[in-house]
């Protein structure tokens, strides 16, 4: 396997890919996970992180459960992902999963690995655990519903199987829905287009071309970097300045991996006894405690450790304080214009004014990204008030009539995030309404697991957990767990299905709203206000409570089943 090409089922060849479904294929083996008419009793959406926890997990409680996963082969995100200079923004060992038999058999090259290096990994945990054999790739889910007589999913794929299911599971995880925004012209530009998460796994050659990046986030960020140094010419269209923060990534050795894992079972219990699942946790004290010179020291300290630590091992008070806020701001502010040579372009990468308060918007890690634009060959252009009008056959024009003249473009656009995934999956609920209208006035969950309609459905690392405020395997870990623990209960007390109540799911919500409320993160639209889609509603769709908070609730949740969901036992 391997390759994510463009698969495409009968119709005629497109651009470039843009939905899921480009990459169904019809199987003509019809055995095992692809067989049509397949009853189990689990079935789960995703072969990433999510996925696989929950297939092991299910089997090894005696269930009989099968993935469907939309790519072809494991990896998720990182088999999407493969774009120039993609790679995670979470150290290792947060970033894995916390079975002995996976991890003592495994090392690392370094401490953040690209997507090769992770790919590597999960065909690792494939050997290991034996995802393949119960996994059907190319395989997109178009349509499901529950039948409350029969209490079995009964899920649709594109290639027409239909597949029976007591629970389904939906590990899509948070981006799984791409966003391209209706530029007029994409179809008839001359050179080479790709959406960063639809990237082809063959080369895009950019020596001696002109190249464009549209957009600044994690990809584009990561993307500038690799394509820098290599581009004949570069530019780098920019909406709002990423706020990115040193990495600081370094080799790993055999020797140093080795003489930790015997704590590896104490650090991946630690990991989810800190707010963000990662290694390390907020300062105990808050910003003006410190004199401004023991401020400049801690702030020097944590920024030279690097890593997601200057958004999340700050002052306990910086996502609540403005003030404070500012604080943190103003150095990072500090260190990063004193890396961009040109002083317009400092103030445009780098304002001495917030564009938006710090660590609202989760924040990129970096390498070179601010240094590639002291080359002569790299160029920002900024589209803040100067948007992308149309794409013509030559490149790109903006609104005041600017045209650039390209080669080869990269659409960095991001994601329908957190709550597209879900929606894209055609589910149904057991009143015949659709996921994907009734989310459009804002989504519903109870305990970012379950969601009211949708009986025996569960899912993970998407709206209303601590998703984008977590490392992916530690809140994966947790949600999961709890996942398995109800399912469990349920077959122990022979419970045919819950549904969650809705005055619960709106109890919930008003949970994750008000916890949201008492921080920054509502005076910007960001990934965790519900993105920057155009019509989509704003608000929040992750808990912002921590993951240490967020599992205690849960787990009291589950120990009161049916103050939640209404229990139906089987007859």
């Amino acid at each position: 396997m391997g390759s994510l090409g463009d698969t495409q089922t009968g119709s005629k060849p497109k651009k470039f890919n843009t939905e899921l479904t480009d990459y169904s294929t019809d199987h003509a083996d019809k055995t095992g996970p692809y067989a049509d008419n397949l009853d189990v009793d689990a079935l789960i959406v995703g072969a990433g992180f999510a996925g696989i926890f929950m297939l092991k997990t299910l089997r090894d409680q005696g269930l009989k459960t099968v993935i469907f996963e939309a790519g072809n082969d494991t990896g998720g995100t990182w088999r999407w992902n493969c774009y120039p200079g993609a790679g995670v923004d979470s150290e290792v060992p947060e970033y894995e999963f916390y079975w002995p038999e996976v991890y003592k058999t495994w090392n690392w090259p370094n401490n953040y690995p690209d997507y090769k290096n992770l790919r590597d990994y999960f065909h690792h945990v494939d050997k290991i655990i034996g995802v393949s054999k119960d996994c059907a790739y190319n395989t997109v889910v178009v349509g499901a519903h529950f039948d409350t007589e029969e209490g079995k999913w009964n899920i649709k794929t594109a290639d027409g199987r239909t597949t029976k299911a007591k629970y389904l599971v939906l590990g899509t995880g948070f981006a799984a829905k791409r966003y391209v925004p209706p530029w007029p012209g994409m179809d008839k530009f001359k050179g080479i287009v790709h959406h960063s998460s639809f990237w082809p796994e063959e080369k895009v050659e950019v020596k001696d071309k002109r190249c464009a990046i549209i957009g600044t986030g994690a990809s584009g960020v990561q993307i500038t970097q690799a394509w820098g140094p290599e581009a004949g010419e570069l530019k780098v269209f920019q909406r709002t300045p990423n706020l990115a923060v040193p990495m600081r990534k370094r080799d790993l050795t055999v020797e140093e991996q080795e003489r930790i894992k015997p704590y590896y079972p104490e650090l991946f219990r630690y990991r989810e006894a800190n707010f963000a699942g990662f290694l390390y946790d907020w300062c105990e004290r808050n910003t003006f405690d410190d004199t401004p010179e023991e401020r400049e020291a801690f702030y020097e300290g944590v920024w030279k450790d690097g890593g997601f630590r200057y958004w999340v091992a700050l002052y306990k008070d910086n996502l609540f304080n403005a003030e404070a806020n500012k604080e943190s701001y103003n150095f990072w502010a500090k260190k990063t214009r004193a890396r961009i040579g040109d002083p317009k372009l400092r103030d445009l990468l780098a304002p001495k004014e917030m564009p938006h308060y710090f660590g609202i918007k989760r924040p990129c890690l970096e390498k070179t990204y601010y240094e590639q634009f002291n080359r002569e060959s790299v160029h920002l252009v900024d589209i803040k008030n100067n948007p992308i009008k149309e794409f013509t056959e030559t490149g790109i024009t903006l609104e005041d009539g600017t045209h650039h003249e390209l080669d080869v473009i990269c659409v960095a656009t991001g994601f329908d995030v957190v709550t597209g995934v879900m929606t894209q999956l055609g589910l149904k609920s057991i009143d015949g309404a659709e996921l994907e209208k009734e989310w459009i006035p804002g989504a519903k969950t109870y305990l970012g697991t379950t969601v009211s309609g949708y009986p025996n459905m569960f899912h993970i690392y998407g709206p209303h957990g601590p998703t984008l405020l977590s490392n992916g395997p530690t809140s994966v870990a947790v949600q999961g767990r709890w996942i398995a623990d109800a399912i469990t209960k349920m077959e122990a007390n022979g419970i045919k299905y819950i549904n969650p109540k809705i005055e619960a799911a709106d109890k919930w919500k008003k949970h994750v709203v008000e916890l949201n409320d008492k921080t920054l993160f509502p005076t910007t639209r960001s990934t965790y206000m519900g993105g920057s889609i155009p019509g989509k509603v704003y608000e929040p769709v992750c808990y912002s409570g921590g993951i240490p908070a967020y599992a205690i609730e849960i787990r009291q949740a589950l120990d009161k089943l049916e103050e939640g969901f209404d229990v139906v036992v089987n007859a």
